[in-house]
């Protein structure tokens, strides 16, 4: 049971009463005027053979005639849900029609939920590989490891559109973000910190390997998974060196001082604590935090409940505390990184999505967090700030076009400025429909329909 802390409501209660009256969260609705009769003959038949002979003599004008470009889809097998674990691909339903209310009300991204049946790597790239001719891009999510990572690498080689493993690459976008601006904050710089990884599955592996690119030193990292500390001694991780091969070269790389242990080892004079392991609360102990450097930063990201208490971890000595929850300061979830690096790589139909995009991303969103209210308690925009999603996606856009992965060109300004109009129309069509009555519970009902009629 999950309660609200201010006002005690049974959060799991409201959820479910509130998904079985709205019979979920999306819906496909026109963006053509329907003005009369004769407009069936301009958007159906016959008009619409028009666009198809356009299209069939050149591919490429799909994108011009057809919302292919604004639309993606969001690929699950329910392996790896929240932290929910494996649930299968229709309970992770709920989780990934979520994820398309977010695209489109942060991102002005159309997004199609696809839960599937199949679990095997190839099974997944083949379906989606399929898919491709009807989405200009392709959001992986909650796929297990190390599954997620095959399927990343072969499908971001193979198909021409951009293909986005969220929990790996939107986590890291946005942990880095957050980072940067904490360590402005306390005064330190990111090759000369010493850094625990706490839990090494999608999530931190892509944190590690977007810190490194950034200047963080390898050595000065040390991760822990549930069998303790990673290093090169780990003769369980080289024995699956060529299926675990992230993880294996995480050992080798890391953990100069080769420190064994736990959680707790890990810890020990770290300046920054980046965890995306099993729920808490009382994974990392408050004397795991006192036993960190001075100033240290916390960011507990483990869903649904952080495996430390913000409040705990600041008793207990750490400077800035961040978690992945709305309800806590200092929000660090992949909802302020994947709506504007989709808008971006859309908007001038980029072939893929790099870590270069994704690190432009986070400067981004670090530099505009800090013309805000920064603190220690703000240290990256809230998830719904429009001008935190439009100043991602010119970032992403612009990065695209200088690595030559763009299909056309856009200044930054033209990208912020479509971005924005991209999002503010997503959201008066929404406030319209609430507006008119179309959003409650009971619109659908058969006498509401009928009074209509």
């Amino acid at each position: 049971m999950t309660l609200d802390k201010n006002t005690g409501v049974n959060k799991d209660e409201e959820a479910l009463g509130l998904h079985r009256s709205y019979r979920g969260k999306i819906q496909v609705m026109p963006k053509c005027p329907m003005r009369s009769f004769n407009d069936f003959a301009v958007w159906y038949t016959p008009g619409v053979a028009a666009p198809s002979r356009a299209i069939a003599a050149r591919k490429e004008l799909v994108l011009d005639y057809t919302n292919r470009g604004n639309t993606i889809a969001i690929v699950s097998d329910g392996s790896r849900v929240l932290g929910l674990g494996d649930i299968g691909p229709e309970a992770a339903m709920p989780v990934m029609e979520g994820k398309s209310l977010l695209f489109k009300y942060l991102g002005g991204v159309d997004a199609v939920p696809l839960c599937l049946d199949c679990h095997g790597p190839d099974e997944i790239t083949a379906v989606v590989r399929a898919l491709t001719p009807t989405f200009g891009g392709i959001n992986l999510e909650d796929i297990a490891t190390p599954k997620c990572f095959r399927i990343l690498e072969t499908l971001s080689a193979t198909l021409p559109i951009p293909v986005w493993h969220d929990d790996q690459q939107g986590t890291a976008t946005v942990v880095l973000a957050g980072l940067l601006n904490a360590l402005e904050i306390v005064g330190k710089t990111l090759p000369k910190v010493r850094i625990a990884l706490i839990g090494i599955g999608a999530a931190n592996t892509a944190v590690y390997r977007l810190l490194v690119a950034e200047g963080a030193d390898p050595g000065g990292i040390v991760a822990c998974d549930h069998q303790g500390t990673l290093h090169k001694h780990r003769g369980d991780i080289e024995a699956q060196a060529v299926t675990l091969r992230e993880k294996w070269e995480i050992c080798r790389q890391t953990n100069r001082e080769d420190i064994i242990g736990g959680v707790k080892e890990a810890l020990r004079g770290a300046d920054v604590c980046l965890a995306f392991s099993r729920s808490g609360p009382g994974v990392i102990t408050t004397d795991a935090i006192k036993a960190m450097a001075g100033n240290a930063i916390v960011f507990a990201c483990a869903n649904p409940v952080p495996e430390i208490l913000p409040h705990m971890a600041r008793a207990a000595g750490a400077r800035i505390v961040a978690t992945g929850r709305s309800d806590f300061p200092n929000q660090v979830n992949n909802s302020l990184a994947f709506p504007g690096v989709f808008r971006g790589v859309l908007d001038v139909r980029a072939t893929s999505i790099t870590d270069s995009m994704a690190r432009a991303a986070a400067h981004a969103l670090a530099d505009y967090g800090r013309t805000l209210k920064f603190s220690d308690d703000a240290i990256v925009p809230r998830t719904d700030d429009m001008t935190a999603a439009a100043t991602v996606a010119a970032a992403v856009g612009m990065e695209a076009q200088h690595q030559g992965l763009a299909g056309i060109a856009r200044t930054r300004q033209e990208l912020f400025e479509g971005a924005m109009q991209r999002i503010v129309s997503g959201r008066r069509a929404h406030d319209t429909l609430l507006a008119e009555g179309c959003l409650t519970a009971d619109s659908l009902h058969p006498a509401n329909i009928a009074d209509l009629s």
